[in-house]
């Protein structure tokens, strides 16, 4: 029980010292390195307010006093960036005398990746390129499918010619753009897919650890800081759109008919019960349902799922000029990520309810189209209340 009561007294310290989080990134960033230069308040006291500033530059302070750092300080430390990696904020990485991380223009360009879309079946195409000391390229391609992993893995040495030629001859195939991005993305959605590949399937699709191991020498990454976040910091914080659904690419980004079919049930009962009710009455009840749906239905595996989805196809939008777009698919990943109140959240509201719609409105045409012999009682009810208005008219 001491834990709680360390925090707050470091809490208490950093107000007590003038230390404000809620102040503008830079000036609660300026009186942190005050407070630390004139050496007023600890070194933890500091580290846990860097935690508490939305800011790249709050995370690089942090880095640099990593450096050094151990024990209690080093932990809190740790705390405080892990905090802002959540959020989105990581440190820079460090760059060499030969220039940016990821010149991919000049010859000596370090690793890129390139994406497709995710179809509406859930499958996507990732390539992690890394230029040769003798020239050319080694490509490591992967095939992804959201349900069941990895599907395939290849690694190739090419020349750039074949490399331009084998991107150009896939995109007219599938007739989709691959785009360009970080490599570290790329790696993190290969190891996540072959993470979640069942043992069974695994021999099937190739030893991916040893063609990766031939391009990459540190250990597959189990998490990363999406770099929507920061490219989008504005438009994340922002509203949604449904509008977001006009994209191609999010054709497939939508609630596993499966997953819907309760509430569409529950929805069906309610249109076919017996009780008259008022046209605001019909609205509160479907209200009901569809916010107890989006309550229960974006959470746990699928919430993270779906959540991944909004953030990779944020980064597909960007990469391809659409950046409005990219903003609302950020803006609903954020609200997912945040852990908000999805409930009370129009956008996912308005989607959950335009699905149900529709999955109804496509059920009705089914039936429309293929006689039935069998009524359902509210059927057979309303049948017979006709049939007896006829007999009395």
């Amino acid at each position: 029980m001491s834990k709680p009561v360390q925090i707050d007294q470091e809490d208490t310290k950093l107000s007590a010292a003038g230390f404000d989080p809620a102040l503008p990134p830079a000036e609660a960033l300026a009186k942190l390195r005050e407070l630390r230069e004139t050496g007023a308040i600890s070194e933890t006291s500091i580290a846990r307010g860097l935690g508490r500033i939305l800011d790249v530059a709050a995370a690089a302070m942090l880095a640099q006093m990593e450096e050094n750092a151990g024990g209690a300080l080093r932990r809190e430390i740790r705390r405080s960036l892990y905090k802002l990696r959540q959020r989105g904020i990581h440190p820079a990485p460090p760059q060499t005398s030969a220039g940016p991380a990821h010149s991919e223009e000049s010859a000596g360009a370090s690793m890129i990746g390139l994406f497709s879309p995710i179809d509406a079946e859930g499958a996507r195409v990732v390539w992690i390129a890394k230029p040769r000391a003798q020239g050319g390229l080694q490509r490591l391609w992967g095939l992804v499918d959201e349900e069941t992993g990895l599907v395939g893995c290849l690694s190739a040495s090419l020349s750039r010619n074949e490399f331009r030629e084998e991107r150009q001859e896939l995109e007219r195939r599938a007739e989709m753009q691959l785009v360009e991005g970080d490599w570290h993305l790329a790696d993190f959605i290969l190891c996540e897919a072959y993470r979640h590949t069942p043992e069974s399937r695994r021999a099937r699709v190739g030893n991916f650890l040893v063609m990766r191991a031939e391009i990459i020498a540190a250990p597959p990454p189990t998490e990363i800081a999406h770099p929507i976040y920061p490219a989008l910091a504005a438009e994340a914080a922002g509203d949604p759109s449904l509008d977001l659904f006009k994209e191609p690419e999010m054709v497939g980004c939508r609630v596993p008919a499966s997953a819907m079919a309760p509430y569409l049930e529950e929805l069906k009962r309610a249109n076919e019960s017996t009780i008259v009710l008022n046209q605001m009455q019909q609205r509160d009840r479907i209200d009901q349902i569809v916010e107890r749906a989006v309550g229960e239905l974006f959470t746990g595996e699928a919430g993270t799922r779906l959540r991944r989805r909004l953030e990779d196809t944020a980064y597909y939008l960007l990469k391809s000029g659409r950046r409005k777009q990219a903003g609302w698919a950020a803006a609903a990943a954020a609200r997912l990520r945040d852990g908000k109140d999805l409930k009370h959240e129009k956008f996912f509201h308005d989607l959950v309810a335009a699905q149900l719609v529709n999955v109804a409105a496509e059920e009705r045409e089914q039936m429309s189209d293929e006689p039935r012999l069998i009524m359902t009682p509210a059927e057979a009810m309303r049948a017979s209340q006709a049939a007896r208005q006829r007999r009395l008219g």
